[in-house]
Formats: C-alpha cells, structure tokens, sequence
C-alpha cells in the first residue's frame, strides 16, 4: 500500500489519531478509494469519532504456545484502542473484524462488559490449573474507555478474589484508580504492573501515542503503584532507532527514580499492516529522517521492515540491535533494574464459597 497523498485522510478528520491511512484489511475483497472527480469538493469531512460495539463472549481467556512469550494465557477486555499508537503490532488483528488496521483500529472498538463474569465461569471449572495471565498484551486494559465499561476493574476483583496471579501491561493512568487492589494483590505475591514508557519527549509522545496518558503521567502512576505495595516494571519499547533509541538511559533512569524494580523493551515490529501505517506516519511527521529510521530498522530485520521469526522479532539482530541490548543491560545494571521480578504465587489459588451448600457441616 502507498502512503501517497491522495491515500491519506484529512488531518482535520483525524485529530488526536495516529493513523493516516485507513486501508482495508488484509481479507477484504474491495477497497474504497476516495477520487477527486473534478467537481471540488465544497463539505468537510467531519472528525473520526469513537464507536463501540459490545461483545459477549463465551470465552475470555486466549492461551498461546509461542516460545519466546512468557506467559500461555491472556485476558482483552478490549478490541481495538483508542491510544492510537502509530507502531502497535496488535493493528493487524481488527482485519478479522472485517475492519482496517488503521483508522479503524482506534475508532471502532468493541467492549466486553460480561468479562468478568465470563471470568468466574472459566476459573471455576474442575480441572483448571492456575498460571499468571496477562494482560495488556494484544489492547490496552486501561485505554479511555475502561472509564465507562470498568470492565477491568471487575475483572480485578475476580483475580483477587479467587487468588490468581496476573501481569499487567498498560500505558494508561487509570490504573492508578486500581491501586488498592493491586497493592493488595502484589503484597501477596499475585500481582505485577508495567506500564510502558516509550519517550520523555513529549511531543514525540503526542504524535506517536495521540490518546495515551502523557510520559510524566505514566511515571508518576508506576510511583503509586509502587508506593501501594505492588512491584512494578518499565517497558521502554519499542526501540526505534533513530527515533528515541538515545534515550534508553535517560527513560530507564525515570522509572527507577518512581520505585520499579524491573525493566525490559523490545524493538519496532512492524508485521503486516502495521508497516505501510508506520511508514506513512514517518513520512508525515519526521520527514527529515524517514528514510534513515527505516533503514535501520531493516537493518534489524535482515532487511525487512519486519522479521517474525521466533527469538529474533523482539530484539533483532545486526549491529544496531546489539548496541540497543548492551546499552539497555548496562543501564540496568547501573540503576538496579536488573534484579527482575518475584515469580507470581499460584498455590494461594482457590475457588470463593458461594454460600451456604448442603451437606456444608459434613
């Protein structure tokens, strides 16, 4: 797909969005095209709003068995995110939707508000052996609309009331709000919570992550969390080189000052959609330097804007993912943050009392 011009969506109907473009994903069999038919054009395209469809899901938890992810299931309250991040490598996914990775993916969103429910079903079945689940692995749990659903915070009180453990991923403030439950939860051994913190430069921030909490708000809710008793990590991915690569020191130094314990990243991945998107986006905002950030991002994928390949498409490889990795090791050491996380607790795990049952005094 071209990011040419033409392609583009107005930037007036797109404010606070990240995408561009809205190309149809990857099952359509037609693609809508706007052409100027040499009539002019005399209406305004008015700004993309949100919309949210409401699923009922049978199931909520999605196991995986890929080798290089630590955990083998996950809880999305959510389908799509309104943050908008211009690099998120979960865009491809809304194509199963029958929806564009790209304007679409944080427009048109869908909301699971019988989750927890869902939830207590799932946990409560003879057989189920606990391990963590993640969360915030494919969408953002606490994007803007977790204010209306509170569907993660439901899901929350079902974790903490049957005692399982959870990691949590999230670059959305309104975590803070959870703060009691998770430090409640984390005292015990059940409970991580990372938020993701790409740049301190905040119009790099705005421009990249349009909807997400500013960087100094991120930081100051890993403080809280941190101060409530549930250990904390930084994600500082993904590492764009060229792009915010120089401030991996600098990003790594804030979170230990708000009280992490632990740190990781990754580099861009940029599968299927995701890179025309990223491309598009490159060209409009850092014109200046467009081709050389993709250059090195090829550089880190045997040059391709993307490798998949099991081990090797989270670091990379070649000369430039080398220097990010060492750099990223070094800090950590330097700032105490090489230290890691205490495996979550599964054997606190049970199934609440329902009530009164027959034969309870027997």
């Amino acid at each position: 797909m071209s990011s040419d011009e033409s392609e583009r969506i107005p930037k007036d109907a797109r404010r606070a969005r990240g995408a561009a473009l809205n190309m149809a994903g990857r099952f359509e069999r037609l693609e809508h095209v706007a052409v100027d038919d040499g009539w002019g054009r005399d209406d305004e395209i008015a700004p993309t709003r949100t919309e949210v469809a409401v699923e009922r899901p049978r199931s909520i938890l999605a196991h995986n068995q890929s080798p290089d992810i630590p955990f083998d299931r996950s809880i999305n309250p959510y389908r799509g995110c309104e943050h908008g991040c211009i690099y998120c490598f979960a865009r491809p996914t809304h194509s199963f939707l029958g929806l564009s990775p790209g304007l679409d993916f944080e427009t048109k969103l869908t909301a699971k508000p019988d989750a927890a429910r869902v939830l207590v079903a799932e946990l409560s079945r003879r057989g189920y052996r606990p391990a963590p689940i993640a969360i915030g692995t494919n969408t953002d749990p606490y994007q803007p609309i977790e204010k209306r659903y509170g569907t993660m915070r439901q899901i929350l009180c079902v974790l903490r009331d049957f005692r399982h453990p959870v990691h949590i991923l999230t670059k959305g403030a309104l975590i803070e709000r959870d703060a009691d439950i998770l430090g409640e939860m984390g005292a015990a051994g059940l409970a991580t919570a990372g938020l993701t913190v790409t740049t301190l430069d905040r119009r790099l921030a705005r421009a990249m992550e349009p909807r997400a909490a500013a960087p100094e708000r991120r930081l100051a809710a890993l403080g809280r969390l941190a101060a409530a008793g549930c250990p904390t990590r930084v994600s500082i991915g993904p590492m764009i080189p060229g792009l915010n690569d120089h401030e991996i020191e600098a990003l790594l130094a804030a979170a230990a000052g708000a009280g992490v314990t632990g740190a990781t990243y990754i580099v861009l991945r940029l599968p299927r959609e995701v890179g025309p998107l990223f491309r598009a986006w490159l060209e409009e905002h850092y014109p200046d330097r467009a081709r050389r950030v993709m250059g090195l991002v090829r550089e880190m994928h045997g040059g391709r804007d993307y490798d998949p390949a099991w081990g090797r498409r989270m670091k990379g490889e070649g000369v430039v993912a080398e220097l990010i990795g060492r750099r990223f090791a070094a800090a950590c050491a330097r700032l105490g943050l090489n230290r890691g996380l205490r495996p979550l607790r599964t054997d606190l795990f049970r199934i609440p009392d329902a009530g009164p049952r027959q034969l309870a005094l027997f």
